[in-house]
């Protein structure tokens, strides 16, 4: 079977290498791939598809800045990759995260609808479902159950000028809805549960919790304790691609405050001016592009800290796991199902809360050792 993925980066970031990994399983059993993407693509092995350039996605990006429309951009390369769909003719098509001002979503829809393909949506997120937001726990916010306006984050990414959340709801809504064949996955049964809240709740919903590489993610020896000179401390690791503010930065400031000397704090994926003013325990490095490195890091920590507070499932948990570290989350996301299924500690939201996990941790090891 012929399947064609579309997803906003092809091999980059989370989503990318999902949906990388994906083919080549496919491929593995005789299946033929291609991967559409709009911003970026970091591995050719599996033949890509790019949707528009760089200035049709700066053009996009712009229009949603000013008026809220994202996803309802890119109108010409949308058309144009229509085209090499229609020859490609492919059996399956497998969408992925379709915010990222690349694609317009009102063609690819009308498209999806008469196109006769078996289709499967994988949410990474919210988006899908919501006027704008990818995420909505931290605004408190319920208006994507009935209708959104008046957005609380508008602010936030994706940031806009003018507040368009009702008229993108409605339209989302109309052109989500009533597709032939599709059914969507999920990674978490956290997200299912929000998702048969929306206007999707009539579709098939399935739970496929995300993998990683298990050749890579193990159990792995190095000299990062050395390097950096950590060889008596009781290692507190946090990573993250990006650290925004929904990631929990400022919760690991705080939990530096509440640590007693033994522990050192590890973030990884911290930008320049993010190590700047760092706590004397806090080791604050930039992010890292090697997955054995990460392993690595993973593996020489004592805890792993994930104090995000919206994850629609949470790799690093799963990756900080799989190399054999106990994880420490945060209650009421998904990474409170990837947690429980390895050995980790929920807490509620909050750093003394982390705290005291981390210090009965350091109490059991001290004991063992």
């Amino acid at each position: 079977m012929k399947y064609l993925f579309i997803n906003s980066v092809a091999g980059y970031g989370s989503t990318g290498k999902i949906v990388l990994s994906a083919c080549r399983g496919l491929e593995q059993q005789g299946h033929t791939c291609r991967i559409a993407y709009g911003r970026r693509c970091t591995d050719n092995s599996v033949p890509t598809m790019a949707i528009g350039n760089v200035w049709d996605y700066r053009l996009h990006a712009l229009r949603h800045r000013v008026f809220g429309t994202g996803g309802f951009g890119s109108k010409t390369a949308t058309i144009q990759f229509l085209r090499r769909v229609r020859d490609y003719d492919p059996d399956v098509i497998w969408l992925h995260n379709l915010h990222g001002y690349y694609i317009h979503v009102g063609l690819l829809f009308d498209y999806l609808r008469t196109c006769g393909k078996k289709i499967i949506w994988t949410l990474h997120d919210c988006w899908a479902f919501t006027g704008n937001c990818p995420y909505f726990t931290i605004a408190g916010c319920d208006k994507w159950k009935r209708c959104c306006s008046g957005c609380p984050q508008k602010g936030s990414y994706p940031k806009a000028l003018l507040d368009a959340t009702e008229k993108n709801y409605l339209r989302k809504k109309e052109l989500f809805t009533g597709i032939p064949d599709l059914t969507l996955e999920v990674p978490s049964q956290w997200l299912a549960d929000l998702v048969r809240e929306s206007f999707l709740k009539d579709y098939p919903i399935r739970v496929v919790p995300n993998q990683v590489d298990s050749s890579v993610f193990k159990p792995t020896s190095g000299d990062f304790r050395k390097l950096w000179n950590l060889e008596d401390a009781f290692l507190v690791l946090g990573v993250a691609n990006v650290w925004e503010p929904r990631k929990g930065l400022a919760d690991f400031i705080q939990l530096a405050t509440l640590l007693p000397a033994p522990c050192r704090i590890v973030l990884i994926g911290l930008s320049s001016a993010q190590m700047q003013g760092l706590p004397a325990n806090i080791l604050g490095l930039p992010r890292t592009g090697s997955a054995r490195e990460l392993a690595e890091i993973y593996t020489t920590a004592d805890v792993y800290v994930c104090p995000s507070l919206e994850e629609t499932f949470g790799m690093t948990v799963l990756e900080a796991a799989s190399c054999g570290t106990t994880p420490v989350v945060y209650e009421n996301t998904a990474c409170q199902e990837v947690a429980a299924a390895h050995g980790g500690i929920s807490v509620p939201p909050g750093a003394e809360h982390l705290a005291k996990a981390i210090l009965e941790i350091l109490e059991r090891k001290q004991e063992e050792a």
